[in-house]
């Protein structure tokens, strides 16, 4: 499983950075200065990644046994510029948490 978060993580930074780099840089050019470059080169880069963060999150859901809300909303964090940063937080944080406590009950004497 925890292969599948590293995937997880580091798909969701590159679609974010992406993400980030097309609103804030390429559309300003493209309405603003009439230059569509950005758009053009990371346009396509980014929706072909956005399938890959999405294959991968519903990896990462299988393997951790999510509920389908949850990996639906994960999934949709790859769309608001910013979330797909704290998505992964959360989720890096929450997976931690349950292999500590899953660490602790098997350490149990009981």
């Amino acid at each position: 499983m925890h292969g599948a978060l590293v995937r997880y993580r580091i798909i969701a930074w590159i679609v974010g950075t992406g993400l980030l780099v097309l609103v804030l840089v390429g559309m300003p050019l493209k309405y603003a200065g009439g230059n569509e470059t950005v758009v053009a080169i990371v346009g396509p880069a980014h929706g072909f990644l956005f399938m890959v963060y999405l294959a991968l999150t519903f990896d990462l859901a299988r393997r951790l046994h999510w509920p389908f809300l949850r990996m639906i909303l994960v999934m949709a964090a790859g769309t608001i510029p910013f979330l797909s940063f704290w998505t992964e937080r959360k989720v890096t944080r929450d997976w931690a948490r349950t292999e500590n406590d899953d660490a602790g009950l098997a350490k149990s004497p009981v």
